[in-house]
C-alpha cells in the first residue's frame, strides 16, 4: 500500500498477536479488540515446528522464548498396550541443519505472553480490552465495526482473529457454525519431578490405539509434562478450555492402557475436557476490506499439531500482502490465493491422522506392530511432515 493505513484487528490470540507484529513491522498502524477483560490464554502446549519458529526468529523473539520451550531431542510412536516404540524423527541439531530453523514445544501461554509483550513494546497502546466486534460493514474506503458494548468503530480494513466461533466469519460466509467431530480431548500438566525416569526424557510421544490416542511433550524447560488424551466420544459437548474433570472419568477412557500412560494421567493434578471442533475447508475469508485469519478462516483438528503454525504463517502472509498491494482489498485477495491450498490440505491430512492414530488394527498386537511398521516407516513420515516443516511463510512468492 503505498500509504500505510490504519488495521483493525479482531482477536489478541496467537493469530491477532501474529498479525499485529507483522503489521507493525511493515509501517501498519494497528488497532486490536480482544473481548476479554484481560490478555491472557487458557490451555496447555503447543507444538511450533519450523514453519512456525522461522517466524518467531524473524520477529526476534528467540531470546525471549528461549527458556520456556523445550527442544526435544526427537519424536516416537508408541503402542497403547505394549509400550512397544518407535523413533519417528529427531527434533533437535538434525531438525535445524534439514530445516533451517527449530522445533519447539511451548505452553500457549508463554507463547501468547512473549507475543502480546512484543505488541505491547512496538506499538505501545494499541490493545483494546473488553471489546468484542459484532457486526462489519463497509464505510468509504473502509470499514465499519460494531461492539457488543453499542459502540462504533472505523477503520481502513479489518482482520477477524476472532476464533473458531468467529461472529465475523458468520457475518461475511452466513450460518457457517463449526460442527462437534465426536471426539473429547483431555489435557493436565504433570510436574516432571514426579514422574519416573524413563518418563521424564525429553521426547514427544505419540501413544496410537483403537479409538484414541494420548500425546505426552515437555514443557517450559523440562519443568512439567504436557499430557493430551483424545478419545472418540458423542456424549460431550462442552467447548470449554476450562472444563474440569476427573480422573475417576479420565481412567474410563485410558485405564485399559499401558501403565506408563495410567501413571502420567494419574499425576495430572486437574484434568480438563472439551469436545473438539472442526470445519470442512471453505473459500470466502477474503470479504472486500475484511479478512478471516487463524481458526476463524480454517479451524483444525490437532493432529499435525498446525494450528498455532497455520496462525504464524498466516500473520507473515498477511503481512506481506499488505506491504506490497495497492489497497486491502487487493492484498486479502491475494491472502487467500496464497494460502488457501496449504491451510486445506493441513486440515485434510489432519483428519486423516486421527483416522491414522486411532485404525482399530491397533487393537490387536500382532496386527499393530505390523500397522505401524507400515504406516509410519521412514519414508511415509517424511511425506506427511517435510512438506509443513519446509514452508517459508516470509519467502513465499505471493
Amino acid at each position: 500500500m503505498s500509504s500505510r493505513g490504519q488495521i483493525a484487528i479482531a482477536g489478541a490470540g496467537i493469530a491477532g498477536l501474529g498479525a499485529a507484529l507483522a503489521l507493525i513491522e511493515h509501517g501498519f498502524e494497528v488497532h486490536m479488540y480482544e473481548q476479554s477483560s484481560q490478555l491472557a490464554e487458557v490451555g496447555a502446549g503447543l507444538q511450533i515446528s519450523p514453519n512456525g519458529t522461522r517466524v518467531l526468529q524473524h520477529w526476534g523473539l528467540e531470546n525471549e522464548l528461549k527458556p520456556l520451550v523445550c527442544e526435544a531431542a526427537g519424536k516416537e510412536i508408541r503402542l497403547w498396550s505394549t509400550g512397544q516404540c518407535w523413533k519417528l524423527f529427531d527434533l533437535g541439531e538434525d531438525c535445524r541443519a534439514r530445516f533451517g530453523a527449530p522445533y519447539w514445544m511451548v505452553h500457549r501461554g508463554d507463547l501468547h505472553r512473549v507475543l502480546a509483550r512484543a505488541v505491547q513494546a512496538r506499538a505501545p497502546g494499541c490493545i483494546t480490552l473488553s471489546t468484542r466486534i459484532v457486526a462489519v460493514q463497509p464505510a468509504g474506503q473502509g470499514v465499519s465495526m460494531q461492539t457488543a458494548d453499542g459502540r462504533t468503530l472505523e477503520a481502513d480494513a479489518l482482520i477477524a482473529a476472532d476464533g473458531v466461533h468467529s461472529l465475523v466469519r458468520q457475518q461475511c460466509l452466513g450460518e457457517d457454525r463449526p460442527q462437534f467431530m465426536d471426539l473429547l480431548a483431555w489435557r493436565g500438566l504433570v510436574p516432571m519431578h514426579r514422574l519416573p525416569a524413563h518418563l521424564r526424557r525429553s521426547v514427544g510421544t505419540n501413544w496410537v490405539g483403537p479409538g484414541a490416542h494420548v500425546i505426552t511433550y515437555p514443557l517450559q524447560g523440562g519443568e512439567l509434562m504436557n499430557v493430551v488424551g483424545i478419545v472418540e466420544r458423542s456424549d460431550w459437548r462442552g467447548e470449554s478450555w476450562t472444563e474440569a474433570g476427573s480422573h475417576e472419568e479420565l481412567l474410563r477412557d485410558f485405564g485399559r492402557w499401558h501403565e506408563d500412560v495410567r501413571t502420567l494421567m494419574n499425576q495430572i493434578d486437574q484434568p480438563y475436557k472439551w469436545a473438539l471442533l472442526g470445519r470442512e475447508p471453505r473459500q470466502g475469508w477474503a470479504q472486500g476490506a475484511v479478512c478471516l485469519v487463524g481458526d476463524a478462516a480454517h479451524p483444525t483438528l490437532p493432529f499435525l499439531a498446525q494450528g498455532a503454525n497455520m496462525a504464524l504463517e498466516d500473520a507473515a502472509v498477511i503481512g506481506r500482502c499488505l506491504a506490497a498491494a495497492g489497497n486491502p482489498v487487493e492484498a486479502f485477495a491475494r491472502f487467500e490465493s496464497v494460502r488457501w491450498q496449504r491451510t486445506a490440505d493441513i486440515v485434510n491430512r489432519s483428519r486423516d491422522n486421527a483416522q491414522r492414530f486411532h485404525n482399530p488394527q491397533l487393537a490387536d498386537d500382532a496386527l499393530a506392530v505390523a500397522y505401524v511398521d507400515r504406516e509410519w516407516q521412514p519414508e511415509s513420515v517424511r511425506r506427511r511432515y517435510d512438506w509443513l516443516f519446509d514452508h517459508d511463510p516470509l519467502s513465499v512468492p505471493l
